[in-house]
């Protein structure tokens, strides 16, 4: 465990039952910080995430928003602050979208994914700048993706709605330095979860798995782990001078001229 110094700290990490966003809250709560685990439509998982935290001597508490709504949003941030009184750590990580091809989008699918992906973090950040200013301080990391400025196949509102995230990103990491909250985003690659592993076993002709290892010249594929420990990185104090940035997390996928 390295020494990086989140003890009675507390974080919020939308869509945290699962995936990266599980692995997230586990970091930090393996580094000394309350959790509070969001999610909207499963259950389980969530509460299996807290039960894993706090087994780890922290605080975790189960909030089920959907952040797709100024409602949602709003009772998160309420029940963050009436269990834990402030919050040092935002990560926006909750994701949705219709992959359909830009010609086929609906306007229903459209706003739906602008409204989780991208709208949420603006009026997420509000609320938790006065959280954070309890605090003194604090960071918000976002998670991206690489379709933001590549395309991808049937990507467009998605990759649109991560394009907006990015540009919040930088204008927010301007207007909160001020006030000691650091900004930043995340971009990983290609993530080993639970739900790729299913896509590729009932697609084997397709051979995901193997073809995106084989076009990483780092050897295998980024981890939910891999990038907890960017983010957790991120809202340290060494990074205190990384404002506005993305930071890739591909194990040099893209370097090797994929997308």
């Amino acid at each position: 465990m390295t020494n990086i110094p989140f003890s009675n700290k507390t974080a919020l990490i939308t869509g945290s039952g699962r995936g990266i966003g599980r692995a997230i809250a586990l970091y930090f709560a393996r580094h000394g910080a309350d959790v509070v685990v969001n999610f909207f439509r499963n259950r389980a998982p969530a509460e299996e995430t807290a039960r894993e935290i706090e087994a780890l001597g922290r605080s975790a508490l189960v909030v089920k928003a959907d952040v797709g709504e100024i409602e949602g949003i709003g009772k998160l941030f309420d029940e963050t602050e009436k269990e834990f009184g402030g919050l040092d750590i935002f990560v926006h990580n909750a994701a949705s979208g219709y992959n359909r091809p830009a010609l086929e989008q609906k306007p229903k699918g459209w706003d739906w994914t602008m409204n989780i992906n991208a709208r949420s973090l603006l009026f997420a950040a509000q609320l938790a700048v006065p959280l954070m200013e309890k605090r003194r301080g604090g960071s918000i990391v976002s998670i991206t993706s690489s379709g933001s400025s590549r395309v991808l196949p049937d990507y467009v509102a998605v990759g649109a709605s991560k394009a907006a995230l990015e540009s919040l990103t930088r204008y927010l990491a301007v207007e909160l330095a001020p006030k000691n909250i650091v900004v930043n985003a995340v971009s990983p690659g290609l993530v080993l979860t639970d739900a790729i592993t299913h896509f590729d076993a009932i697609h084997t002709e397709a051979g995901i798995i193997e073809k995106a290892i084989a076009d990483t010249p780092a050897g295998r594929l980024v981890t939910p782990e891999d990038v907890a420990d960017v983010v957790g990185f991120l809202c340290s104090p060494a990074a205190s001078m990384i404002r506005g940035q993305v930071i890739v997390v591909d194990g040099g996928y893209l370097l090797a001229g994929k997308q």
